[in-house]
């Protein structure tokens, strides 16, 4: 592993950033570390006795070409800015992985400009979360075959085995259009549960058990899954939830999927129906369920409800 504990680096070290630096030591290679965060570089270095450095310039100075360079940050413009930080400081042949959340697009765009100057682009979409340092991430990557097998000693590190929980899915915007989708499906999914958690617990006269349900559906039943554990987990904790704010926030990529669905005319209701559920929790819904309640008034001189005023306690039908 000499080789490869000497060429690799690794850039972002938040909370997955960190555990795959974790993971790759318990594997043999000491990445060389670097974080805009002096601090948090300087902690993690001292904990794996890995090389570190206090800039892009003097990371790269920190391991051997032919290097790989591979960055855990924000999608957006702080990957945007540390590959057009790298470029100019790395050598020929050179990789660097891209292993945010980027949007496809950007990473077809990455990997064309670094070619023109002779480096090597991976798109690498990581799925696993703070749980991939114990049980491994699964990896989708993008890119030309030999920029992959310039990687692929460290997926098969991180991944779950050496042989499963990776896969090179295509060239480069592969990998990430990939991960896009499977974000997508977990928007679903994980809406889907909570609908139906929520049915359920509206059914007062069963009183039912929500948290003894989750634990039977994780035996032997066909929506046995790993949200679903973490959904049995939860209620287990709190089957009321209390203190838990009705705010789900979204990190971009089902937006993305949406977009795409419209582009290639593939219908997706589910995926993109539960992008809109999640913008509905985050207040984007308000001013529009504040009309519907007035046009209700104006037609059928319903009353409507003010902050001060208390909810029914049960719902009736009433004719709309």
């Amino acid at each position: 592993m000499t080789s490869v504990t000497t060429s690799f680096a690794l850039v972002g070290l938040g909370k997955m950033g960190a555990n795959m630096a974790r993971r790759l030591a318990q594997g043999g290679v000491r990445a060389a570390l670097f974080d805009q965060r002096p601090e948090v570089t300087t902690a993690l270095a001292a904990e794996l006795g890995a090389p570190s450095a206090a800039s892009l310039a003097k990371l790269v100075e920190q391991v051997t070409a032919p290097r790989v360079v591979w960055l855990m940050l924000p999608a957006g413009d702080a990957t945007e800015r540390a590959i057009s930080t790298l470029a100019p400081l790395l050598s020929d042949g050179d990789v660097i992985v891209d292993g945010a959340n980027s949007l496809y697009k950007d990473s077809v765009r990455r990997a064309a400009m670094l070619k023109r100057n002779a480096l090597q682009f991976v798109d690498a979409g990581v799925s696993g979360g703070v749980h991939g340092l114990a049980n491994g991430y699964c990896l989708m990557v993008g890119g030309d075959e030999d920029a992959v097998a310039r990687v692929r000693p460290y997926l098969r590190l991180l991944a779950p085995s050496p042989d499963t929980g990776w896969l090179h899915a295509g060239p480069s915007g592969a990998g990430h259009f990939v991960k896009m989708v499977h974000n997508g499906i977990e928007y679903g999914m994980m809406q889907a549960l909570a609908e139906g958690f929520a049915l359920m617990g509206a059914k007062k006269e069963f009183d039912l058990d929500l948290a003894g349900i989750g634990a039977l559906w994780q035996h032997g039943s066909v929506v046995r899954s790993w949200l679903l554990d973490l959904t049995a987990e939860a209620l287990k904790a709190d089957a009321t939830l209390a203190g838990v704010l009705p705010v789900v926030p979204d990190s971009g990529e089902g937006r993305w999927t949406a977009v795409e669905a419209v582009e290639l005319g593939v219908p997706t209701p589910v995926m993109s129906l539960a992008l809109m559920m999640r913008y509905a929790t985050q207040g984007n819904n308000d001013y529009a369920a504040k009309l519907l309640a007035k046009m209700r008034q104006g037609f059928g001189g319903h009353a409507v409800l003010t902050q001060a005023a208390t909810p029914p306690a049960t719902h009736t039908a009433t004719k709309d």
